[in-house]
């Protein structure tokens, strides 16, 4: 069954517009357009199929339009009582990079949160950054990657209830179990007691000039030692995820290979960090970024990324690598834009991780995508 949005158009701006079309005629757009809009992917040949597919049940359709011209679609359906799929959303190649799916997206988001879905879930090649950042910055998660005929897919899940949305951030360690997410985890509620005031440190001596970061902010490179004397002062003003405890062990030695590390100043005193080291031959590894609470949300890890991946290439590293929080979109979404893509998925002592990997060979950025199955 095909259902309606309750509205007749969609005005996304540009002269571009969407309205909910039959499931018929969805499949015929499909039948006429796909190639030109998916014919550059990789995708494994079957043979026919022998046995009919299951019923698809409930399904949402929208054309888009510019002007008169249907240019573009999304098709949606039910998945079970709670879920629904984004199944299937193209657009021709010369209507892409306007800004169009971005526009679209939350009108598709208010039709599933007034049918009454709690989740929206999506599969897209993992290095397919035009599609997957604007589906973070509405609120998506990566929950995991997979292989498929296609090749490998991130899988992306929006909560459209809160609670659950604070959930997900305790399963993947990014913030400790509290209020109502810890009662229905069948968790105790540990929520942490915050952060600690910041003591407001001066920027060492040791600093370099550094480079200068725009609204009154620089990085500076400064000694290994400094670095670490300054992270122990200031580490629990700073971060407040829920990692596991090792406890008195005494750990063993720290990898060998060349360690960089800078301070975030502003106004002459410490506003943050960040330290990378090698990882392997090919790859430097940032290990750890942190701005003090009263500095987020000013851009200033957007702008200091350049700058330090311009360092990691230039010492010889034709990767960069990261791992962070799977919620932790505040950090992620940054890294995809930078040119980083998903890589994999891991389970460690800070939670489950988002793996990113950064290629400034642009060869091997495109064997990425063929490896991903984004292109041929």
């Amino acid at each position: 069954m095909c259902q309606s949005v309750g509205v007749t158009d969609l005005d996304l701006g540009g002269v571009y517009s969407a309205r909910p079309i039959s499931l018929e005629a969805y499949r015929a757009a499909c039948a006429r357009l796909e190639d030109r809009i998916f014919g550059g992917n990789s995708l494994f040949a079957f043979d026919p199929p022998v046995r009919a597919a299951p019923p698809l049940g409930e399904s949402w359709n929208w054309g888009v339009f510019h002007g008169a011209e249907l240019v573009g679609w999304h098709h949606a359906h039910a998945r079970d009582e709670r879920t629904v799929y984004m199944a299937d959303t193209g657009l021709l190649p010369e209507h892409q990079g306007r800004g169009v799916y971005s526009r679209l997206l939350p009108h598709l988001l208010d039709a599933f949160r007034s049918a009454g879905f709690t989740l929206v879930q999506s599969h897209h090649r993992a290095t397919n950054n035009a599609v997957i950042i604007p589906k973070l910055r509405a609120g998506f998660h990566l929950q995991g990657l997979s292989a498929y005929e296609g090749g490998v897919n991130a899988a992306l899940t929006l909560s459209l209830d809160d609670t659950y949305r604070q959930a997900m951030h305790v399963r993947s360690g990014f913030r400790a179990p509290s209020g109502e997410a810890a009662r229905r985890l069948g968790l105790p509620d540990e929520g942490l007691p915050g952060l600690a005031d910041a003591p407001s440190l001066p920027l060492p001596p040791e600093a370099e000039s550094g480079v200068d970061l725009g609204g009154g902010y620089g990085l500076h490179r400064v000694p290994t030692a400094t670095y670490r004397e300054v992270y122990a002062r200031l580490e629990a003003s700073a971060y407040e995820t829920d990692s596991f405890d090792w406890g008195d062990r005494d750990p063993a030695p720290a990898p060998r290979g060349p360690l960089w590390s800078w301070l975030i100043s502003h106004a002459g005193r410490v506003a943050g960090w960040q330290a990378s080291r090698a990882w392997d031959t090919r790859t430097a590894y940032m290990v750890n970024t942190a701005l003090l609470p009263a500095h987020r949300g000013h851009g200033v890890y957007t702008r200091l990324l350049p700058v330090v991946l311009d360092a990691l290439h230039g010492e010889g590293y034709p990767l960069v690598r990261s791992h962070h929080h799977l919620t932790n979109n505040a950090v992620i979404v940054p890294k995809l834009r930078a040119g980083f893509r998903f890589q994999g998925v891991q389970v460690d002592e800070h939670g489950v991780m988002a793996i990113l990997l950064r290629s400034a060979d642009p060869a091997y950025a495109a064997y990425m995508d063929r490896r991903s199955g984004l292109t041929r």
